[in-house]
C-alpha cells in the first residue's frame, strides 16, 4: 500500500491530467449533440466489431457439434427419401393397394483416415459392426458415391474408395437412362472416372450427368459426376465416357453407409439361380 501511494505522488500531475482529460471529454460529448451522435456511433460499431469476433471464435470452437449435428439430420432426412422405400403395388379389380417398404436405410459416420494419392486408396470411418455396418454396403456421401465396405471390425470400417483399381459399380446416364459401369479413371487422376461399356445406341452429351442405376449397392438416382469427354472402344460397340466424378475424396468429412435390407434376400436367389444353370 506504501509503494502505490509513494508511486501515485509520484505521478500525481500526470493523474491529475488523466482526470481532467476525461472529465472534459465526457462534458464536451454529453453537452454537444453533434459530438454526442458521432461518439455513439462510433462506440455502437467498434462494439459490434467486438461481438461479431467474440461470436465467430465461438462459432469456430461448437463447429465440430454442428458439422456432427448437420451429419445427423441429413442421414435422417435422407432416410425419409423416396428412393429409400420399395413399392410393393398389387392391381386387382381395377383396385390399387400401395405398400411402401423400407429397403434402403443409411447411418451416419465420420471418416477419420483417407487416401488419394495411391492406386488402391481406402478410407477409415469411425463406425462398425456395433452399429450395423457389414462387409459389402455402399458408402455415399452429400455429393454422391464414396466406395464400398471391405473390412469391419466393431467399431470402425474400412471402405474401397472409388479411387481403388478394382471398384466398379452399375451406373447410367441420367437423361436416357443407359446402362453402364463406372470405375477410376486411367491416369489416376482423384477427379476423373470412366463410364465404361454404353450402348452405342446412346447419344451422351458433354456435361450429362452420370447417376447409379439402382443395380449395384446404391438406390437409384445417386450423383456419380457428369461427362467430360467422349471416345469409342475399338470397333465401335459401345462407348467409354469420361467423366469428372462429383465428389472430391480429399475433402471427405462425413459419409453415409447404405444398408440394403433386401441385399441378402436378392444375392441368395441369384446364386441360386446361377447353380441351376
Amino acid at each position: 500500500m506504501r509503494n502505490l501511494w509513494i508511486f501515485i505522488s509520484k505521478y500525481n500531475a500526470f493523474f491529475l491530467f488523466l482526470i481532467f482529460e476525461v472529465s472534459s471529454l465526457i462534458i464536451y460529448v454529453k453537452y454537444n449533440s453533434f459530438q454526442k451522435a458521432a461518439f455513439i456511433n462510433s462506440s455502437n460499431e467498434v462494439t459490434g466489431s467486438l461481438y461479431a469476433r467474440v461470436n465467430e471464435f465461438y462459432g469456430y470452437l461448437s463447429l465440430k457439434e454442428v458439422n456432427d449435428s448437420l451429419a445427423r439430420e441429413n442421414t435422417h432426412l435422407r432416410n425419409q427419401l423416396k428412393s429409400s422405400f420399395y413399392v410393393d403395388t398389387l392391381n386387382k379389380h381395377k383396385v390399387t393397394d400401395t405398400v411402401y417398404k423400407q429397403q434402403y436405410e443409411y447411418v451416419a459416420a465420420k471418416v477419420i483416415n483417407n487416401s488419394v494419392n495411391r492406386s488402391n486408396n481406402y478410407l477409415t470411418i469411425n463406425i462398425g459392426a456395433n452399429k450395423g455396418i457389414a462387409k459389402g454396403m455402399g458408402v455415399i456421401c452429400d455429393k454422391g458415391i464414396v466406395g464400398k465396405v471391405v473390412y469391419v471390425s466393431a467399431h470402425f470400417a474400412v471402405v474401397q474408395s472409388l479411387l481403388h483399381k478394382d471398384s466398379q459399380f452399375s451406373a447410367m446416364l441420367a437423361k436416357n437412362r443407359e446402362i453402364g459401369y463406372i470405375t477410376w479413371g486411367d491416369d489416376l487422376d482423384p477427379h476423373k472416372g470412366l463410364l465404361k461399356d454404353v450402348s452405342n445406341n446412346a447419344v451422351p452429351k458433354l456435361g450429362e450427368p452420370v447417376v447409379t442405376s439402382g443395380y449395384s449397392l446404391f438406390p437409384e438416382g445417386i450423383p456419380i459426376g457428369k461427362i467430360s469427354s467422349l471416345h469409342t472402344k475399338s470397333g465401335g460397340l459401345l462407348l467409354n465416357m469420361e467423366v469428372t466424378l462429383a465428389v472430391d475424396f480429399s475433402k471427405l468429412e462425413y459419409v453415409n453407409v447404405v444398408d440394403n435390407k433386401f441385399a441378402k434376400e436378392q444375392e441368395g436367389l441369384e446364386a441360386q439361380q446361377k447353380k441351376n444353370e
